[in-house]
């Protein structure tokens, strides 16, 4: 679901489109806008209201939980991440997608988060050119180490899987080895001031359950993170990848009254630098 992240959107509809075929992808416009249209030429596009944002993550969540209902009656997998979220497969475990998910016993399926981001010095992104290309600095996340894939009628909700809360004392949790959703908010500093324009505005509209702090005051979200990153350590990827799946692979939050089941949020300790494979992922 989108509206305006047009940067983003396009580094979705390349990955994923070179990855599941472009017929394959399905994006739910909020609110009539005809570049979605023009970004994603073979994909579906679905387009719904904008006329409030009371309880919008809420609203969100059930509009596309009940989509991605819909799309499980003829697909036995679907996969659903923001626009600025491209998982990656490495190719030392698995040949794609579909060797990935034909493995899998359980009905959902969670990735090893990464924060990619862009570091003083870094070239510019020109349009159409794919983000890891030039983005290798990176920091582990357990908040988007998120569910992403889900078959039957598993829900997808904060970051993790919804299921009927009697189960979720022993619902499986698996994050298989070598998968990573790499979060791309940071990656490009161009495209999130124009982002954070709108998420001002949606923050400091009126109505109840609005999204929270990060949203009213982006910019100053955004200060903290790449401050963070400055100051963090650097440690290679093949000290650094090991260490956070062991951390964040297992043991994650089971909330038995709602149902929920989801990674530890948990901040990388460290930065690394992405492999070079990710530049082809």
């Amino acid at each position: 679901m989108v509206y305006r992240d047009y940067w983003a959107l396009s580094q979705w509809y390349a990955h994923y489109g070179r990855h599941l075929g472009h017929e394959n992808l399905y994006v739910v416009s909020h609110g009539p806008d005809p570049e979605v249209a023009r970004l994603c030429p073979q994909a579906s596009v679905i387009t719904i209201p904008r006329d409030g944002f009371a309880h919008f993550d809420a609203m969100r969540n059930r509009l596309l939980n009940d989509f991605q209902r819909g799309l499980i009656e003829v697909y036995d997998w679907v996969i659903r991440t923001d626009a600025d979220e491209l998982i990656c497969v490495s190719p030392e475990h698995h040949s794609g997608f579909h060797d990935l998910l034909s493995q899998q016993e359980a009905n959902a399926v969670f990735a090893l988060g990464l924060n990619v981001a862009e570091h003083p010095g870094d070239p510019e992104l020109i349009d159409g050119e794919l983000a890891l290309t030039k983005r290798r600095s990176a920091m582990f996340s357990g908040h988007y180490s998120k569910a992403w894939a889900v078959r039957k009628r598993v829900g997808l909700m904060r970051h993790g899987i919804e299921v009927r809360p009697r189960f979720a004392a022993r619902h499986p949790f698996v994050m298989p080895r070598g998968v990573y959703l790499a979060h791309l908010k940071f990656a490009n500093t161009q495209a999130l001031s124009a982002a954070n324009r709108i998420r001002r505005e949606i923050a400091n509209s009126t109505g109840p359950g609005l999204p929270g702090a990060a949203w009213q005051d982006p910019g100053s979200e955004n200060r903290k993170f790449f401050d963070m990153m400055d100051a963090l350590p650097h440690q290679d990827w093949s000290q650094a990848e090991p260490a956070a799946y062991e951390l964040l692979s297992q043991d994650p939050v089971r909330d038995t009254n709602k149902g929920l089941i989801r990674a530890r949020s948990i901040k990388g300790q460290v930065k690394t630098t992405l492999p070079q494979w990710f530049a082809s992922a």
